[in-house]
């Protein structure tokens, strides 16, 4: 089989594809044959060294495939099962604690950017009916924390309005399952094509953040004058624009942080507003079978822009790179 490796110190250049034996599953394990896998910020800290792994780490958090053995004791899946990995291995249900949260798959265990790989079911979900792999291999880590940041922490309900922030997985998955709920969606983007493409998945405004920098208090306007209820933010650094652009009583889910400059903000937007910033990472097995069931009950199709082989996973983050896809990447094995 084959295998891709981090080196250290990580860079993109510096992954190497090895070949191995097949594991065997261990009791309570099953043996996986990875079908699809793709790519989320955080495999991409993990592979350019920003978040420091070990020698040899196996990248990639999400992954699906078809369970072709079982090890011993194990009834909670069957072979030929289709089954999909969790982002936190050890965060089964209930809230985020210390351990719950001190282990991420592909950064401190290993991660699904192999073709078969031998992992505690526990840690598995099934994936949605009619979902294909490919598809259902953006879901984990991308899909999950749009879930948690919009119906686990924000509460949020039709007719409300939810602010996204550029094109990328969490911010497309977070329009898709708003539109959903029945809740409306302003949007930012800076390119016409993405622009049009967010209003045809259901948009209903879309500002160019570039002519417009002081945008807050444009998307406050659009929400019928009375500001956003949920904002998913995904950029971070100054937040003024998001918090100028919310409801009183408003919630801000702090994600990722793309631009990797420290979160600030006025005091008074929070206290006097009454606004709730919350950081969150991904969300657990439970949350996860909850959005699966989510999923089927309303055909979502995931937004795929492009999808590479094993093989050319260093093309695949190179495109990452770019900023120029919309939705998500894929690895198809």
């Amino acid at each position: 089989m084959k295998r891709v490796e981090v080196t250290a110190p990580s860079t993109i250049d510096g992954m190497r594809i090895i070949e191995c034996d097949i594991p065997k599953p261990a009791p309570g394990e099953v043996l996986l044959k990875v079908k699809a896998s793709s790519l989320n910020f955080h495999d991409y800290l993990v592979v350019t060294g920003a978040l420091k792994t070990v020698e040899g780490r196996v990248p990639l958090s999400d992954g699906v495939g078809e369970i072709v053995e079982i090890g011993a004791g194990l009834t909670r899946f069957a072979v030929g099962d289709s089954a999909m990995g969790v982002f936190f291995p050890k965060w089964i249900d209930g809230p985020a604690t210390k351990e719950k949260v001190a282990l991420m798959r592909g950064d401190q265990v290993d991660g699904f950017a192999a073709e078969y790989v031998a992992i505690d079911a526990e840690t598995l979900t099934r994936t949605p009916r009619g979902m294909s792999d490919i598809e259902a291999a953006t879901l984990p880590c991308a899909a999950l924390t749009a879930w948690r940041a919009l119906f686990v922490e924000g509460q949020l309900k039709p007719g409300d309005f939810v602010l996204v922030e550029g094109t990328g997985g969490v911010s497309i998955f977070a329009l898709q399952f708003a539109r959903m709920a029945g809740a409306r969606v302003i949007a930012l983007s800076s390119a016409s094509e993405k622009i049009r493409r967010l209003k045809e998945l259901g948009a209903e405004a879309v500002i160019n953040y570039t002519e417009t920098p002081e945008w807050g208090a444009a998307v406050h306007e659009l929400a019928d004058g009375r500001g956003v209820d949920v904002a998913i933010e995904v950029v971070g650094g100054d937040l003024t624009q998001t918090m100028s652009a919310q409801r009183l009583g408003a919630r801000t889910a702090l994600i990722g942080a793309l631009s990797r400059k420290p979160i600030n903000y006025a005091s008074m937007f929070a206290i006097v507003g009454n606004r709730a910033v919350s950081g969150l990472t991904v969300a657990s097995r439970s949350d996860q079978e909850d959005m699966i069931r989510a999923i089927e009950a309303n055909g979502l199709r995931p937004v795929i822009d492009r999808s590479f082989k094993l093989d050319e996973i260093k093309e695949a983050f190179r495109y990452q790179e770019t900023k120029k896809y919309f939705g998500k990447i894929a690895l198809s094995f």
